[in-house]
This record gives C-alpha cells, sequence and structure tokens, in this order.
C-alpha cells in the first residue's frame, strides 16, 4: 500500500485522555499572557516574511536564522491554539518558547528548503488564494489568513465552531469524539500548510488534500 506524500511542514498531535470537561471554558483566560506576547511576535513573524521576500528574489535562500525564527513562532502559535481555541486537545498549559517542544501534545516542524525559486517568489500570494479562500472559510476572514497570529478569538470560523462541539460533548459525556478531532486536525494542518506557504517558506503548493488524525502521513 502507497503512503501518502508528506508536505514540508509536519503536524503531529495527540488527543489528552485526561481532558476536563469544564476547563475549556477557562482557558482562554489562562491564555492571556501569551496573547500578549504573540501580539508582539506576529508584527515580527510579517516583517521577517518581508525581508525574506528579498533575500529569496536575491539571493534563492531564506536566511536560516530568520526561518527558524518564523517557525518558533508557528510553534508558539499553534500551541496555544491547540489549548484554548482551535481543536482544544489538551489541559497542559503551552511553554513560553520558540523551540520544539518533544513533551508537548502538539508538534510543528518545517524543513528548510536550502534553495527557493527566485521567480515563484513573485508569485506565490497571488497563486495561494485559492487556497486562502479555502483557509478563510475554515479558520475566519480569508484576508486574516496572512494576519494568522492576530486571531486569538476562540471558536472563529468552521474549526473553532467545530471545536466548540467537540467540547460541548466533552462536558455533556466525559469523552472527546476522536472522529472530530482527526477531522479538526486535518484542517488544522491544511490552515499551517497554507501558511507556510504564503509566508515563502517552501516553493511546494499546499495540497487540497485533508490528512486527518493527530500523526502527519509519512513520505512516499
Amino acid at each position: 500500500m502507497l503512503s501518502t506524500p508528506s508536505y514540508p511542514l509536519r503536524v503531529e498531535a495527540t488527543l489528552d485522555p485526561r481532558l476536563t470537561r469544564w476547563m475549556w471554558l477557562v482557558k482562554w483566560i489562562f491564555a492571556i499572557p501569551h496573547y500578549i506576547c504573540l501580539f508582539f511576535l506576529q508584527i515580527a513573524f510579517l516583517l521577517v516574511v518581508l525581508i525574506a521576500f528579498f533575500s529569496i528574489l536575491i539571493t534563492g535562500r531564506y536566511p536560516r536564522p530568520l526561518f527558524e525564527f518564523n517557525v518558533g513562532v508557528m510553534r508558539w502559535n499553534t500551541r496555544v491554539s491547540y489549548y484554548c481555541s482551535m481543536v482544544l486537545g489538551t489541559d497542559e498549559y503551552p511553554p513560553f518558547t520558540l523551540k520544539d517542544v518533544p513533551e508537548y501534545p502538539v508538534r510543528v516542524d518545517v524543513a528548510y528548503p536550502e534553495r527557493l525559486s527566485r521567480l515563484l517568489v513573485l508569485v506565490k500570494w497571488f497563486l495561494a488564494i485559492p487556497q486562502l479562500l479555502v483557509v478563510g472559510v475554515l479558520a475566519t476572514s480569508g484576508w486574516s489568513t496572512y494576519r494568522h497570529f492576530d486571531d486569538y478569538g476562540p471558536f472563529s470560523g468552521f474549526i473553532g465552531m467545530l471545536s466548540l462541539i467537540a467540547v460541548v460533548v466533552l462536558a455533556c459525556t466525559g469523552r472527546y469524539p476522536r472522529g472530530l478531532f482527526d477531522f479538526l486536525m486535518g484542517l488544522f494542518r491544511w490552515t499551517l500548510r497554507v501558511l507556510a506557504y504564503a509566508s515563502l517558506m517552501t516553493d511546494k503548493y499546499p495540497p487540497f488534500r485533508l490528512d486527518s488524525g493527530g500523526p502527519d502521513p509519512s513520505p512516499a
């Protein structure tokens, strides 16, 4: 059986089996310090994308320190979202770090590209429009997909609505519906892939494919 080709961005998640029924009601309050940090980090994220644009256009390379910084911001934001606004698959408080945290229930990694197309960098945002329209429905408005880290509101967009349904089921039954978790991770993974492409981190166009479940597909 052939495996599904992987994307340069990978998301691995584990559903916490010890989720409490009502903690999701107050998680967003606990996450306020994270929101403050991420407000400034997302500004830096956009500035780095702008610098990377000119660097790729001139040299064909995304400066590695800047690349690692933006991957770190994506990791941080993903952990906070997974904790309190999208999926809500853990009660474990997110760490304040840009680094990968192997023991945390959700992890994000993006393969560093040694070379990027100088021509493609000029049209990536245009090519991403169909994907942004899809992600705009999944997460929030289409334009704010470019400003992904501005959107901290709990239960925003289609992903947020499904996350709310999941935690309401959790509150009533004590169990987070596994099928809904898998579907949400597929939507969440799709959103992050589009963000990575629009942020110039890869030349590989995001697939119109729902890779559901906690584990990311392995390379073919």
